[in-house]
Formats: structure tokens, C-alpha cells, sequence
């Protein structure tokens, strides 16, 4: 008669490490790393503050559009993910929910957030849901906005903060004694959004304001923004972001470019072939204004945004209605990136896409402008998005495995608003390991755990350590 082994115990201290070596790789190597978040959405001024959460609902689900898209896909009304429901009524709504979400990496992510830092292994659901609501609440006293980055060995958080942003809160931290480095990152997107020309006149206002400039022509804006950049660098910032389709690099001249300004100023309509020259030529002038300052230039690309009209007119936009988008990133991407590199302008890059599609484009494209002046000068970004789960990471890192150096790649970010999501830096580390500790028990690799271990050492903190020179 067959007998069944016992199964493996959920979320035991051997999650996802499949083999005796992936096991010691992560408990004798990763597990002890610290966490430089190179990108990430928490609100500085929440850290500012050192916030106290109330309750886990405030701390775990306000602005979790991951968690509402998973609510409403329950049936779940909205007046419980966005709405009036009181904050215990939301946390049963996601409670009813969660069990429903097996095989969703939410369901992964809920539970290793529960284990840390509340030490809770029970499975969340209905019948739970009281005693665990009550025992966070319980702890939260002792973990504030700060308390949680010190709790997981953060050493590095970027923000992603627009250039009109006064930076304050950034201020309050570096005059602290509060030994986390908060820096900010220039993410200008808005100040180049020829096809909501209404929004970018109105962008074009607030930041004459802000740096006391006169915006008449592009000259003067450039100046305007360049001087924001300046201010950022003086605050510590060492990256750009673009949250973009796809790169824009549509040929142009800049007297046309001059020219599409002044008529985005006055209100006169503008082609949508003038609105792809304008971008191409922002994103030239921020990528060269990166390469003099030695930051990193990231670009995320691919989304497909505010696909619900009805749902971003009620609610607004990052509120859980956007998609991949199948938009064509190759030719673009390499007249962009080829363009800056033979004028001696590109930066260290970092690109990371949403459509897995595209996996092997950009882990091919990063090889055309890797020129050995840096290390892993330009790189594949981690699974961003709908990709940063257990199947978007392992086939993240395998093509860039199959197609670059792994061992040069820098690691896992959050891309999170939430205090309680370093534990995705845990999830990346286990999966790394376990393809590893798999790969040696295949005999794919040499049985030198040392070895190994130090490469991974080297993904989860000292390359982007060194890549970054926080």
C-alpha cells in the first residue's frame, strides 16, 4: 500500500527552499543581509513623523490597490476597499477574502507580513481574523513608521518624489539622528506630458512658482527644472524614475521642439507626433542631466493605466484599474539608449518591464551598453508590478541568467507604499536561493556553498551597495 508523505508545513522556516543547499544558501547566507531600497513608494512624510499606526487595517490595507483588486474580484463591495466602512469592517472584508486568494502571491505576501513582525504563523480568515486584528494592534505601539525600516535592516530608502516636491520631510530626516538614509529620487513624468496639455500648462505655473522663474519659452523651462534637478542632487538623490509606455525616441530637431512648447503654452493644438518629439526630447535632457551627476536612471515601462474611465473619475488614479500593456519596446529603447551612449551621456541604467514578453529584450538589450566601465552598468530590473511574484521573479532571474551575469544583477525593491512589504525581500531571497541550492544538487553548478553564497550575498545587498554609492 502506498503511503503518502507528510506534507510540507506552510510557511515553515524552510518556505520555498526546495533542497538541502537552498536551505543552508538562505539561512547561513541571505537571511541576515540588509535591505537597500533603491525604489520605493512610502510617504516620506510618514517617516518624517515616525507614524503610529492606530490599527492594521491603516498600517496593511489603505492605498493596497493589489489587495482591492483581489476584494472587488471577491465580490466584495467598494465601500469596503476605498469607502466609508470603518476600519475593523475592511479587515474582516480582506479576512473573507484572503482565503480565496490561494495561488495569488498575495497570499504569500499577506502571510509572511504577518509572521513579520507579528510573529503570527495562523492562517488568516474568517474565523481568525478577531484574534489576529487584535494581536497587531496590540504591537503596533512598538512599531512605528521608523521602528518597522530599523525592524527589517533597512539602510537605504528612495522615495519617488516629483520635482516640485519641497523635499521637507527629507530635511527632518537627514537632521535627525534616525540612522536609515532617506533620499529622494526625480521622477519628472508630469513635467513632460505633451498629450495632457492642459495638465502640463498648469504644471508649467506651479513650478515658475516653486523656482521663482519666469516660464516663457523652453529655454526658460529647462532652466526652471534644471534647477530642480540641482536641488535633489543637494539632497542626497542618486536615482531618476520614468514611469513610462514605452521609451520615447522619436527623431526631432530642437527648434521644432521650440516651436511645440510655445503652442503647448497657448493652447494651441498639437500633433501626436509633436507630442512624441517633445517627450523624446525631455527624456534626452533629464538622462544627460543623470550622466553629469553620476545617477542612475531607471525606467519602468510597459503599464497600461486607468483603464476603468468610470472608476478613475469616482476614484482616481492608483486605485487598482491599470494593466501590462503590450506596447513595442525594443527599436525605441535602443535608438534611446544608443543615442546618449555614443555621445558618451548614458548613465547607469536600470530598465524593468511589465510585459514578460518582453523578458528577453531587455535582458539582451542591457548587453549592447554594458562597455565595462562600470559593473552591471546597465541592468534588468527585478519583477515589477504583476511580475514581482514567485513566477515573474524565477523567470526574471533565469533569462537574465541565460543572457547576462546574475551575479552582477542588484537585487529586490519593494515599488510598495506599505511599511510591512520588506518581506517581498525575503520571498526574492528564498527564490533566489532555492534556484541556486537546485542548481547545485543538479549537479548544474559546483557543490561550493561558500562560493555561491557569496554571489548571493552580493544580489541581495553588496551590488547595489557598490552600484549605487549611497
Amino acid at each position: 500500500m502506498y503511503t503518502l508523505a507528510p506534507a510540507p508545513t506552510f510557511l515553515s522556516d524552510d518556505f520555498l527552499l526546495q533542497t538541502e543547499t537552498a536551505r543552508r544558501l538562505y539561512h547561513e547566507y541571505a537571511r541576515q543581509m540588509p535591505i537597500i531600497d533603491y525604489h520605493c513608494h512610502l510617504p516620506p512624510d510618514q517617516i518624517a513623523a515616525d507614524r503610529q499606526f492606530e490599527n492594521m487595517t491603516q498600517l496593511w490595507l489603505h492605498g493596497d490597490h493589489y489587495k482591492w483588486r483581489a476584494m472587488r474580484t471577491h465580490g466584495i463591495p467598494e465601500q469596503y476597499c476605498t469607502g466609508d466602512a470603518s476600519d475593523w469592517e475592511k479587515f474582516e472584508k480582506w479576512a473573507e477574502t484572503i482565503p480565496y486568494t490561494l495561488r495569488n502571491p498575495l497570499y504569500h505576501w499577506s502571510h509572511l507580513e504577518l509572521k513579520n513582525p507579528f510573529g503570527i504563523n495562523e492562517v488568516l480568515n474568517p474565523a481568525s481574523a478577531r484574534s489576529i486584528y487584535d494581536s497587531c494592534n496590540e504591537q503596533l505601539p512598538g512599531l512605528s513608521a521608523r521602528a518597522l525600516l530599523k525592524h527589517f535592516d533597512v539602510r537605504v530608502v528612495c522615495t519617488t518624489d516629483d520635482p516640485l516636491d519641497s523635499l521637507e520631510h527629507h530635511k527632518v530626516i537627514a537632521q535627525s539622528d534616525f540612522t536609515v538614509k532617506l533620499l529622494p529620487t526625480f521622477r519628472p513624468d508630469k513635467a513632460m506630458a505633451a498629450d495632457d496639455p492642459a495638465s502640463l500648462r498648469g504644471y508649467v505655473q506651479k513650478l515658475a512658482v516653486v523656482t521663482n522663474h519666469e516660464i516663457q519659452n523652453l529655454t526658460q523651462y529647462l532652466d526652471a527644472l534644471k534647477s530642480r534637478h540641482d536641488y535633489f542632487g543637494e539632497m542626497g538623490c542618486r536615482l531618476s524614475d520614468h514611469g513610462l509606455e514605452m521609451i520615447y525616441a522619436e527623431p526631432y530637431k530642437e527648434g521644432d521642439v521650440q516651436r511645440i512648447f510655445d503652442h503647448l503654452l497657448r493652447g494651441v493644438d498639437v500633433s501626436p507626433v509633436d507630442v512624441l518629439k517633445f517627450k523624446s526630447f525631455m527624456l534626452v535632457q533629464f538622462a544627460e542631466w543623470d550622466h553629469a551627476k553620476g545617477w542612475t536612471q531607471q525606467f519602468h515601462l510597459g503599464a497600461l493605466r486607468n483603464n476603468n474611465v468610470r472608476r478613475l473619475r469616482e476614484l482616481g488614479p492608483d486605485t487598482g484599474w491599470d494593466s501590462i500593456g503590450d506596447f513595442p519596446q525594443a527599436a525605441s529603447l535602443s535608438r534611446f539608449l544608443g543615442g546618449l551612449d555614443d555621445r558618451n551621456q548614458l548613465a547607469k541604467t536600470i530598465l524593468y518591464n511589465l510585459n514578460p514578453a518582453d523578458n528577453e529584450v531587455m535582458a539582451t538589450m542591457i548587453g549592447n551598453f554594458n562597455d565595462g566601465s562600470v559593473r552591471g552598468k546597465v541592468q534588468f530590473g527585478s519583477g515589477w508590478w504583476f511580475l514581482d511574484q514567485k513566477d515573474g521573479m524565477e523567470k526574471q532571474i533565469n533569462t537574465l541568467s541565460n543572457m547576462g551575469l546574475i551575479s552582477a544583477f542588484v537585487g529586490m525593491l519593494t515599488d510598495s507604499r506599505s511599511f510591512v512589504s520588506y518581506s517581498r525581500h525575503e520571498y526574492f531571497r528564498r527564490i533566489l536561493c532555492n534556484i541556486f541550492g537546485n542548481d547545485i544538487e543538479n549537479g548544474e553548478l559546483p557543490n561550493d556553498v561558500d562560493w555561491v553564497g557569496q554571489i548571493v550575498q552580493d544580489i541581495c545587498y553588496r551590488n547595489a551597495e557598490q552600484y549605487f554609492g549611497f
